[in-house]
């Protein structure tokens, strides 16, 4: 019974982010969205984290598997990014040395 209502809450919070996207038309996937509608629910108090957390174990144990499909994508478009491989590269570089500045300087202020 568990499973089944921390699968409903998640469910939930997905279409419902999946639908403001739709409906606003936003960049920003209806996934991510509805992560942080539960993000909020929870911080509310509106959801308890027992309700949802046999659920997020379960899909939080599998997940190396739901990336599969994902790797057998990236195989399928491997010519595209090779072509696109030193933008690829330099993106990834560029913004991970931001984060790390950012958190860099986050961290600095914090400890004055």
């Amino acid at each position: 019974m568990s499973y089944l209502r921390s699968f409903s809450i998640i469910l939930v919070c997905l279409f419902l982010g999946k639908g403001i996207q739709a409906l606003l038309g936003l960049a920003i996937p209806g996934s991510i969205l509805g992560m942080l509608i539960l993000f909020g629910l929870l911080s509310a108090g509106l959801i308890r984290s027992h309700w949802v957390q046999s659920g997020c174990h379960l899909l939080i144990r599998y997940m190396a598997l739901l990336f599969v499909p994902v790797g057998v994508g990236l195989m399928d478009h491997f010519a595209l990014l090779s072509a696109n491989s030193l933008p690829i590269l330099l993106s990834t570089i560029g913004s991970s040395l931001v984060v790390f500045l950012v958190i860099g300087i986050a961290a600095h202020h914090k400890e004055k």
